[in-house]
C-alpha cells in the first residue's frame, strides 16, 4: 500500500484499500484474525464478483466501467498464487482422481473437494468441474499418468 501511495498509483491504491476493507470485514464477521488462506479466500471472492461485474458491463456495452473492472481484477490477481498451466492442470486433476481412487462420474463431488483444498487460489473452480467430469474415466487417467508420473 505504501508503494502505491508513494508512486501515486491511485487505481492500485484504491484496489488495495478495497481488499483490506474486505479482509477487515471478514475478520469482524468471524471474530478472529484471518490467516493467509482466509485472506486468499477473500481475494478469490472479490475476483469472482469482479468477473461477474465485468461480464455485465461488457453485455451492457459500458466500456469505461468494463475497463476499470478489468484493471482491478489484474491488480487483485497479483495477490494470488500463480495459476496452473493447462498441462499442469490436467496432471493435477489426474493425480487428485488417482489419489482418491475415484473413477466414476458420481464421484465428482469428492474429487472436486480434494482439488479445492489442494489447489486453493491456483485454479478457477467454476470452470474446472466440466474438465474433471470428462477426465473421470480410468482410460483418461491412465494415459495422463503414464505421460507424467506422480
Amino acid at each position: 500500500m505504501q508503494a502505491a501511495m508513494q508512486s501515486g498509483d491511485k487505481a492500485r491504491l484504491s484496489v488495495i484499500r478495497m481488499a483490506l476493507a474486505g479482509v477487515k470485514q471478514r475478520e469482524v464477521d468471524t471474530r478472529r484474525p484471518l490467516d493467509d488462506a482466509g485472506v486468499q479466500t477473500v481475494i478469490e471472492r472479490m475476483i469472482k464478483q469482479g468477473r461477474t461485474l465485468s461480464r455485465n458491463f461488457a453485455k451492457a456495452a459500458a466500456p469505461i466501467s468494463w475497463a476499470k473492472e478489468e484493471a482491478e481484477l489484474k491488480v487483485l490477481q497479483t495477490y494470488l498464487p500463480q495459476p496452473l498451466s493447462e498441462a499442469e492442470l490436467d496432471t493435477f486433476i489426474a493425480e487428485c482422481i488417482e489419489r482418491r481412487r475415484r473413477h466414476e462420474r458420481q464421484d465428482l463431488g469428492k474429487v472436486m473437494g480434494v482439488i479445492k483444498t489442494r489447489a486453493a487460489g491456483r485454479v478457477d473452480m467454476s470452470t474446472i468441474s466440466a474438465r474433471v467430469r470428462t477426465m473421470l474415466t480410468p482410460d483418461v487417467i491412465e494415459s495422463l499418468l503414464s505421460v507424467r508420473p506422480l
